[in-house]
């Protein structure tokens, strides 16, 4: 009989995909995890309970979430439903307003911000720019650009007959040019441009110039807008070296533009000197709508066929250089902005199943991608939405199953470990605001603005105080109808139903959360026993497991009958139940039985209770049979 002791001092690697449950031989296999539910990697390797959500308010519908970032003591939420922005500061409600898109519409949206403005990009609809003029004070409008950029969509050969060289003249065309939806929107003709006032039909058009022409002959030098109702609208936009970046529209998928350096919104390109508007479009073998342009060490483009670097100190019209780097693209149905993780840029590829790091390496002069979720790709389904938290170095990821996956990215230490995050419902938007993460969670039918709260150990949950003890806790509408856990004076009670908004508790307390429960999990990955006795098969006993906490209040363990609470015992107290103080230190469980079933787990930590935990290492002590 051989006896073997493994120790697990980290958990670096998260939750591993099942088709790695047989390589053993892998680093990630030493620190990763079968299962790995409502709890978060810390980058030290440890596994601690995630935070509870508070709950924020009632949305009227599905949402898009979004950081509005003003200055270092003013950042925003805004939240984008059917129709309607919403503005909250430090989780209050300070603005509304009507908005112009639908909640079809709402997962094409595309943000860039520039000091009190934030402007907002749908192909199918006028980009609007939203504006700050103090806290409750938001107003939206329609772009103003002093120059449109133009294009001819149409066969290069029609030629448009004017009636006139100057004022109000009347274009005609041979065939169908000309739609209603061109009335009022820029137009080209011989290098002049004017604006089309009217559409008589498809074959005529009234032209407003500008600037007079030489004489009326007939010519094929004309160009359209490039945005319009007929056309469709841009799809993304960035901020990069004081221009502002347009990538791709509705009608021209492939296209980019940059306007003029300093004057923001006039893309006229003149006579092409460094300081005027830059155009072209992405010529390559495959398709290339651009989902994405993002500003970092290059001008970066994410497409539905790859990513590229646009390079150009400064970027000028005879600088600039395009160059694709990467074939992994981006999906063609959502915009998920793609976030900067300490210089490195993170996307979600286009295959749903994938999280891209899009780095620059110095030695080869080029980005590279590598994918993030290789070893935990069973996490990953079809990502809507991403929010970094730079503080907690969290990546968090909403799915469309509506779990949310959690990334602890810490490339100093090595650590790339991916966790799930469930709850009573389902996660459909994540934003990071200064620090908060908050998430829009959808709830027995309805629509939930929620935040991760530090202390809380309930989702949908409210805190109170009183300054005597009270029986009959209130204010608990949004969790009408529903079971929930209850933290009383710092210790888990009784279920309790809410009724009328209210739950009675008996004995009554001072100070309580009040929730819906989630319960965390950590399983560890079948043993390696190939060095011990040489089979991997052989009937294997667990003699002893002990378990390093730091700052636990609970413990729940299922050895093989069944999770079982676990009490601590101190040195300095006596025996301690779930409730606080906390507890640091090495707890030791014996087992007993033989097992020969070996992915079946040796040990495994499951529980509710709304308490702090955090797992540092576990040591087994095993026998297997010679």
């Amino acid at each position: 009989m051989a006896a073997s002791r493994q120790t697990k001092s980290s958990f670096a690697a998260g939750e591993l995909a099942p088709e790695l449950l047989g390589r053993a031989d892998l680093r990630a296999y030493a620190n990763g995890a079968r299962r790995l539910r409502n709890v978060f990697i810390q980058p030290t390797g440890g596994v601690t309970r995630r935070p509870g959500l508070r709950h924020i308010a009632m949305l009227p519908g599905a949402a898009r979430l979004l950081a509005f970032e003003f200055n270092t003591e003013q950042a925003y939420l805004l939240v984008f439903t059917d129709g309607l922005f919403s503005v909250y500061l430090e989780d209050a409600l300070v603005a509304q307003g009507p908005a112009p898109w639908s909640t079809a519409q709402l997962p094409q949206l595309a943000f860039t911000q520039s000091a009190d403005t934030l402007l907002i990009c749908h192909p199918d609809a006028p980009p609007q720019r939203l504006t700050r003029s103090s806290h409750t004070s938001w107003s939206m409008s329609t772009w103003s650009l002093a120059q449109l950029p133009t294009y001819r969509f149409l066969d290069a050969g029609i030629a448009l007959t004017p009636s006139g060289t100057g004022g109000s003249i009347t274009l005609t065309a041979p065939g169908a040019a000309f739609q209603a939806g061109h009335a009022g929107t820029p137009f080209r003709f011989r290098g002049r441009l004017g604006v089309l006032t009217a559409v008589a039909s498809p074959t005529q058009a009234s032209l407003s110039l500008g600037e007079a022409l030489p004489d009326t002959a007939a010519s094929t030098d004309w160009e359209e807008a490039a945005f319009s109702p007929v056309r469709g609208w841009p799809v993304s936009a960035c901020f990069h070296q004081d221009r502002l970046v347009i990538g791709g529209s509705r009608d021209l998928p492939n296209r980019l533009w940059l306007s003029r350096s300093g004057d923001l919104f006039n893309f006229d390109k003149g006579s092409g000197l460094d300081d005027q508007g830059i155009e072209f479009g992405l010529l390559s073998d495959q398709v290339n709508a651009i989902r994405g342009v993002f500003s970092g060490r290059h001008l970066q483009l994410f497409t539905t066929g790859g990513e590229w670097m646009v390079s150009g100190e400064p970027l000028t019209p005879s600088s600039i250089q395009l160059n694709r780097q990467t074939r992994i693209g981006s999906s063609a149905t959502r915009m998920i902005p793609p976030v900067d993780v300490d210089g490195s840029t993170i996307f979600a590829a286009r295959s749903g199943r994938a999280i891209h790091e899009f780095a620059y390496t110095d030695v080869q002069q080029a980005y590279q991608s590598n994918d993030l979720g290789l070893v935990a790709a069973h996490l990953i389904r079809n990502p809507t939405s991403m929010a970094y938290d730079q503080s907690r170095r969290l990546l968090h990821v909403t799915m469309e199953d509506g779990g949310l996956a959690t990334l602890t990215l810490f490339r100093a230490e090595q650590v790339t470990a991916w966790t799930r995050q469930e709850t009573a419902g389902a996660f459909t938007h994540v934003a990071e605001v200064d620090g908060r993460v908050f998430v829009a969670v959808l709830r027995q039918g309805t629509h939930r603005l929620e935040r991760f709260e530090p202390g809380f150990g309930l989702d949908a949950a409210l805190e109170g105080a009183s300054a005597t003890p009270k029986d009959r806790w209130t204010g608990l509408a949004h969790l009408e109808g529903s079971t929930v856990g209850v933290l009383a004076d710092g210790a888990p009670r009784q279920a309790a139903l809410v009724s009328q908004g209210a739950v009675t508790l008996d004995p009554p307390a001072m100070t309580t959360q009040i929730g819906l429960s989630y319960a965390h999990e950590i399983e560890p990955l079948p043993p390696e026993l190939s060095g011990v006795a040489g089979s991997r098969a052989a009937p294997l006993r667990l003699v002893s497991v002990s378990f390093r906490l730091l700052e636990t209040a609970a413990l729940d363990v299922d050895l093989g009958r069944g999770p079982a609470p676990v009490a601590f015992r101190r040195l300095d107290t006596p025996l301690l139940d779930a409730a606080p103080p906390r507890f640091s230190g090495d707890v030791r469980l014996a087992a007993l039985g033989w097992r020969r079933d070996a992915m079946r787990p040796l040990w495994r930590i499951a529980g509710d209770a709304p308490l702090p935990l955090t797992l540092l290492s576990v040591t087994t002590d095993m026998r297997t049979t010679d």
